[in-house]
Formats: structure tokens, C-alpha cells, sequence
């Protein structure tokens, strides 16, 4: 079998099957693993699946820039997010996460709400400049270009002084086995550190990211409380968070 027909038989499976273990399709494509492994590292370096122990799963979709990920789902994003904001009760502290979704959110906002809310990311702050009885609390740090949110010592610190009612957390990947895992190290720091400040933490993630993984990992599914994506997800794809005890709310 030629390298591409291999490659394209690995993408095949991880399609169909939501992942790939390196000794079953050494066994069904009678090649090596070493051989297995060479393609996954190859396809990992393309950008086509992350590679776990002992074999891949699909790659978070959130690699693509802000402003191209602003166009990706807006309708899913704008419908999760007028979904979330049910979620919200008045007077409460609330930590709102970077990312497009996020920002969904805090533009689908009742315009009456009185709330503080917290956030590390200045399109957010920007967004809730407009509302008169929100009071807006912006966390500073180095800028991280790619989710134009802040990161570093000084942002995890601040998070970790902070008592809130409700966190909603911008999602890269989620996946079943792995947990929630963020593209950047730093960033996957400053989430930890805001889900621990937090009473309720809210997952906002699209259909695309769902079962799969990235580099940087955030912590378990049991972080979340609840967990809020697009109606069109199947009842079987979202056992596993319902299992853990998560709401899942679909939009």
C-alpha cells in the first residue's frame, strides 16, 4: 500500500470511528507501528489530528485566527450563547472567558442586567462597555495574540483572588478521554485557574469541537457543571458528559 492510500485510510477511521490506535490499523493495513507512528507524526505536522498515547484523535478546529473563527458557526455560536445568558441571575460575579463564543455572549446580554463581570479578553470588555448596570473588571497581562485574551503569572494570579458565581469557558477541544484542552500552555493555566474560581462553570463549545483533542491540557470533564453546545449533537455523543453529572444544554 502506498504512503497517501495509508494516510487517507488512517484519516478514514479517525473519521468514522472518532479515533485511531496505532496497533489496530498496524494490523489492518499489515504495516508496522513504526511505520503507523511515522504517519501520525506526519499528519500531526499537517495539522490533520492530534496525536495521543498509542494512537490520534481529531484536531481541535480553533487553530484558525480570531477573525476567521468570528465567521465559523455563527449561527450555532449566536444561538449557544443566547442559550447561556438563561444561565445568569442578577447581581452575580462572573468570570467571562476569552474566544468567539464568549464574545456571542457578552453581546446577546440582557441590556437591564446588573452583574460584575470579570474577563481577561478586550474584545469582551469591549462588547460590555454598552451595558449601564455591569460592572466590568479587565484582568491584565501579556496578550495572546491568537485568542486576543491575556495570559501569564499576573493573570492566573488575579483569577485565583476571585470568588465568582459562574464562569463561562471559551472551549477549543473537549473529548471524552482527554478532558478540555486548550492550543496554548499559558492559556491552558489561566482556565484552570479561572474553573477553580468559580462555583458553576459553564462549557460553550460548537458541534465541531466535541470529541476532540489539543496539546495543552486543562483539566477533567468533572471540572464542568454545565455544558452548553448545538441541538443538533446526538443524544449518544453527549452520554459521556451526562454521565459525569454534567447539564447539558442544547441550543
Amino acid at each position: 500500500m502506498l504512503t497517501a492510500e495509508r494516510r487517507r485510510s488512517i484519516m478514514q477511521t479517525l473519521q468514522r470511528e472518532g479515533k485511531v490506535l496505532a496497533s489496530e490499523m498496524s494490523r489492518s493495513l499489515h504495516v508496522s507501528e513504526d511505520t503507523i507512528r511515522r504517519d501520525l507524526r506526519e499528519l500531526a505536522a499537517a495539522g490533520q489530528l492530534q496525536r495521543v498515547h498509542g494512537g490520534a484523535l481529531p484536531r481541535s478546529p480553533a487553530s484558525a485566527s480570531f477573525t476567521v473563527r468570528q465567521q465559523q458557526a455563527a449561527e450555532a455560536k449566536a444561538a449557544i450563547a443566547q442559550a447561556a445568558v438563561e444561565l445568569i441571575r442578577q447581581d452575580q460575579v462572573i468570570i467571562l472567558d476569552g474566544g468567539t463564543t464568549s464574545l456571542q455572549v457578552a453581546q446577546h446580554l440582557p441590556y437591564n442586567l446588573r452583574a460584575t463581570v470579570i474577563t481577561h479578553s478586550p474584545p469582551v470588555a469591549l462588547a460590555l462597555a454598552e451595558y449601564p448596570e455591569i460592572e466590568i473588571v479587565v484582568i491584565g497581562g501579556k496578550l495572546y495574540k491568537h485568542g486576543l485574551v491575556t495570559v501569564g503569572s499576573a493573570t492566573v494570579e488575579a483569577f485565583r483572588n476571585i470568588r465568582a458565581d459562574l464562569c463561562f469557558l471559551g472551549i477549543a477541544s473537549l473529548h471524552p478521554d482527554v478532558g478540555i484542552s486548550t492550543l496554548d500552555l499559558e492559556e491552558a493555566y489561566v482556565k484552570r485557574a479561572m474553573i477553580a474560581s468559580a462555583a458553576e462553570v459553564v462549557a460553550l463549545t460548537s458541534a465541531e469541537k466535541l470529541g476532540t483533542a489539543a496539546p495543552y491540557i486543562v483539566g477533567p470533564l468533572s471540572d464542568l457543571t454545565h455544558l452548553v453546545t448545538e441541538r443538533s449533537i446526538s443524544n449518544e455523543a453527549l452520554a459521556p458528559y451526562r454521565a459525569l453529572g454534567i447539564t447539558v444544554v442544547r441550543a
